[in-house]
């Protein structure tokens, strides 16, 4: 039986697919903050002259290269898709901030945003906020695969302030022990593999900070979002967040 343990390698077919990505796609990195704490990784593929186009945000344990396969699907459809990575924000009004800088930065208006798990509960916050005043919101549309729209569901709220005190080595080992084991399915196998070598290359403080928004007391209101279109995918595996708290959204 195939099963995830830290550091195993990719497999050759996955790695070859993933290192002719990178040598097709460069990464940028954009500093949009003032104190130039640190920055945003985003690889950027399909035609520039798009100005309104989609985003995708990771989980709380992926980076930006983690969609290297959508990215390189969609940009042959002529699709512009920005797959993008943030440094270390330790509230949700930061991150939205820092995200407002960056297509402010990259000059653009309006956007679809795509987000799984702790990027697709940021990808909500950051178009409540900007959605509020606005004749037509920032956010084009959602597009939400095994997200959430309350951090109540987590089991850390009293310990978040916390989590920038915690050595790297316990913050991986929380996230690892929600990670799947024991799939039968290459696919799942080598992608779990993946994104444990993501998590791998993460610093404390990208770790810290993450698991701090994923689990400081915050929720969604979605009275701001009726006008914006939003998309559910589904995932079918151990890992799946309970959608039912998504219904009041009437998608």
């Amino acid at each position: 039986m195939a099963r995830v343990s830290p550091g195993m390698p990719v497999e050759e077919p996955y790695s070859r697919e993933y290192e002719s990505f990178r040598s097709s796609v460069p990464l940028k990195r954009v500093v949009v903050d003032d104190n130039g704490s640190g920055s945003w990784e985003i690889y950027d593929c399909g035609p520039k002259e798009v100005r309104s186009p989609l985003i995708m945000f990771p989980p709380l344990s992926g980076s930006s290269d983690i969609y290297f396969k959508q990215l390189l699907a969609l940009s042959l459809r002529n699709i512009r898709v920005l797959a993008v990575s943030w440094p270390a924000y330790w509230t949700v009004a930061e991150w939205c901030a820092g995200f407002r800088k960056l297509l402010d930065t990259l000059r653009l208006e309006r956007v679809h945003l795509f987000g799984a798990a702790l990027g697709g509960f940021l990808a909500q916050k950051f178009a409540e906020m900007h959605s509020i005043g606005r004749p037509v919101p920032r956010v084009a549309s959602l597009i939400l695969c095994n997200s959430f729209t309350d951090t109540s569901i987590f089991g850390y709220r009293d310990a978040s302030p916390f989590f920038w005190l915690l050595p790297s080595m316990f913050l991986k080992r929380m996230v690892l022990g929600n990670m799947p084991v024991g799939s039968k399915d290459r696919d799942i196998v080598e992608s779990v593999d993946f994104m444990v070598s993501r998590l791998e290359e993460m610093t404390q403080s990208q770790l810290a900070s993450r698991l701090t928004l994923n689990c400081s007391p915050t929720y969604v209101m979605p009275q701001h979002l009726r006008e914006i279109p939003i998309t559910l995918i589904d995932v079918w595996d151990p890992c799946k967040y309970d959608h039912e708290e998504l219904k009041e959204f009437d998608v």
